[in-house]
């Protein structure tokens, strides 16, 4: 059906006539404004951890934005690449500018990230019926690490080369497909020019893509369900207050309200942004380390290779799995298989079920190289998330009104978390190794353990509305 053309007044303003124009043209793009900035209906009580999800649409444009400009000028190949990067830097009018944009803009994407996904976890915007919001952000932070890493290659300087050299190479451990996987990978039989290239393609056009796509999923499942509050209430639910036109009593539209909100927070962001850009790029080598400013050698190795802070976390529970680490793993599944066999109610087939595959698990942890389990526990700390709105079961959302101590374990988590992140950097040492150890036991242990300790405790009532404070 046609769309209709709609009338305006011979004597309105030349803007409003422009606008009349252009919607009789291009209706649908007017619609989705309606639908997810004027007419999209935000809970009222929105607090500051609401800004970042706003603040990595942000920093995903720069990212791009900045990624232009940089292919202009960079040659994806071993004998060039680093010497491209110093012309960019030295040569180019702005390049310098550009490039620090861009290396501060990928930790500045991380930390934003992990602050979304933390006010995620503290308000249960995870929880029904926002899982597949939750599942489609997981997926983005996955591929973000993957986009990240290949970034990281690009330069080509000795932590480019040897963090790529170990990580491809931990593909190798997998049993059977390891070492044809990471030939895959590589391109060669060494990290060289093919690796490059393929990196290169991969982190421009290919993963990009995928990102853009998931953004785009994110945000469209999460207005069609409507977001979270720090109260963990429905807005939007049939027994949720409403006025005569059906909005939300508890709601205000996210244009222009939110769209002020976030201007604020993002004007704060770009100073401190702008802040690390224009004096400290290297951010005391977390964001650039020193060692990527001298050309990728393949006979010399650095003597720590670490990759950058935002990976850490997970690369200390990967050099935690040693040999004598799998024993407590081992006992780990003993106990889990002890618990479901001897005190859950679960028919006996299935306890038989669970008895047959820990001794496989077993059988297989006993058999398999600590290396593989590093992997496999390296990346099963991120699938894991994957699984969080079907691990809370307690019976309220918001971390305010969940019992006290809720708090502090949320507390420990995070310390946890960054004391993990810290060691990931640190030469490998037998006091690191323990701490990691015990870190990464807690990491898994705060996820799997969930469904009992989140039942745990007297929750606070929650009320039948926002609660909501003018400023």
């Amino acid at each position: 059906m046609a769309h209709e053309f709609k009338d305006i007044d011979p004597n309105a303003p030349a803007g409003a006539k422009l606008t009349n124009w252009f919607e009789n043209r291009f209706p649908t793009a007017f619609d989705a404004y309606r639908v997810h900035m004027s007419e999209y209906y935000a809970p009222k009580n929105f607090n500051f951890w609401y800004i970042f999800g706003s603040l990595a649409l942000l920093v995903l444009v720069i990212q791009i934005v900045t990624g232009i400009f940089l292919v202009m000028h960079y040659k994806p190949d071993a004998e060039k690449a680093f010497a491209s990067v110093e012309y960019i830097m030295r040569d180019v009018p702005w390049g310098w500018l550009i490039r620090y944009m861009h290396s501060t803009g990928a930790s500045a994407f991380f930390v934003v990230v992990y602050l979304h996904m933390f006010r995620g976890l503290l308000y249960g915007s995870y929880r029904k019926p926002r899982e597949l919001v939750w599942i489609f952000g997981c997926a983005i932070f996955l591929v973000l690490m993957a986009e990240a890493f290949m970034g990281y290659l690009l330069p080509w300087g000795q932590m480019s080369y040897w963090g790529a050299q170990v990580i491809v190479n931990l593909f190798s451990a997998i049993p059977f497909i390891g070492p044809d996987l990471a030939l895959l990978i590589r391109g060669d039989y060494v990290v060289g020019d093919a690796t490059l290239n393929r990196f290169f393609s991969f982190h421009v056009i290919a993963v990009p893509l995928v990102l853009l796509g998931l953004v785009v999923a994110h945000l469209l499942a999460l207005h069609d369900v409507g977001s979270n509050n720090p109260d963990g209430i429905e807005i939007k639910g049939p027994n949720a207050p409403k006025d005569a036109k059906g909005h939300p009593l508890d709601g205000i539209p996210f244009h222009p309200y939110y769209t002020v909100h976030d201007i604020f927070g993002v004007t704060v962001f770009l100073f401190l942004f702008s802040a690390v850009v224009f004096f400290a790029p290297e951010f005391g080598g977390y964001f650039l380390e020193y060692n990527n400013f001298i050309p990728a050698d393949p006979l010399k190795t650095p003597s720590h290779i670490a990759p950058v802070w935002y990976f850490t976390p997970f690369y200390s529970m990967l050099r935690a799995i040693t040999s004598e680490m799998m024993y407590v793993l081992i006992a780990c599944v003993l106990l889990g298989a002890g618990f479901g066999v001897l005190k859950s109610r679960l028919p006996a087939a299935v306890k038989g079920v669970v008895a047959i595959v820990a001794l496989g698990v077993i059988a297989m942890m006993l058999s398999i190289d600590a290396k593989f389990w590093g992997v496999v526990v390296m990346g099963g700390a991120v699938i894991i998330l994957f699984a969080l709105p079907w691990l809370d079961c307690s019976p309220v959302k918001s971390i305010r009104y969940r019992p006290s101590w809720h708090k502090y374990l949320y507390g420990i988590f995070v310390i946890n978390f960054v004391i993990l992140a810290y060691l990931g950097v640190q030469p490998p040492s037998p006091i690191g190794e323990r701490v990691s150890q015990v870190g990464t036991l807690f990491y898994f242990g705060f996820f799997l353990l969930m469904p009992w300790w989140s039942r745990l405790g007297k929750t606070k009532p929650v009320p039948d509305r926002v609660t909501f404070k003018p400023h």
